[in-house]
């Protein structure tokens, strides 16, 4: 991963301010001044890495790709890729059962007191952003809970999609232990 500095608040605050008041094309123009070779590989319509680009550009006075690409740091290991897979009847059903487990544990609680904080990147992923809605009135509870689980189903099927799009993995079964265990010592042997 690429190294950046924490830019001061201040300085995310006052471009978020001007996003919002001069629109998407502002933050266009401003990044292709302040980072032409960023601007010609960023996705233009997603105003989260145009700001962030800026942000960078802003407070270090350097462009935001110089940044990027870094000479990977040697690893002194190798990676085994194990997807351990369900039933997708089997998934969906813990899926669900957990989301009951966290509201059974708090969940509710936990959102409502993040209310004042809803807009920060990190609360806006399943279970947030669904229960905040509810505060809102958008929803009643059950419902919130049922796209909570909707969504989680959602995220876990393009996250199989992904992995299963990835080379060199192998797929096993959860009770598949002895199984995952034998895989892993064979590779070490290779290796």
């Amino acid at each position: 991963m690429d190294d950046f500095i924490e830019v001061p608040s201040e300085i995310r605050e006052n471009l978020k301010k001007e996003f919002l008041n001069k629109g998407i094309n502002w933050l266009q123009d401003e990044l292709k001044k302040h980072d032409p070779i960023y601007f010609e590989t960023v996705d233009l319509n997603n105003q989260q890495r145009l700001l962030r680009a800026l942000e960078v550009c802003v407070y270090t006075k350097k462009t935001y790709s110089s940044f990027l690409n870094k000479a990977k740091q040697p690893r002194n290991f190798n990676a085994i890729k194990i997807l351990i897979n369900t039933s997708r009847e089997q998934l969906y059903n813990k899926i669900n059962n957990r989301v009951d487990e966290m509201m059974e544990k708090g969940l509710l609680e936990e959102v409502k007191s993040l209310i004042d904080f809803k807009e920060l990147n990190a609360l806006k992923t399943v279970g947030y952003q669904e229960l905040f809605d509810h505060f809102e009135g958008n929803t009643s509870l059950s419902e919130a809970i049922e796209k909570i689980k909707q969504h989680t189903r959602n995220y876990a099927k393009r996250q199989l999609t992904w992995f299963k799009n990835q080379d060199d993995f192998e797929m096993f079964l959860p009770e598949d232990s002895e199984k995952i265990k034998f895989y892993i010592d064979v590779i070490r042997q290779q290796n």
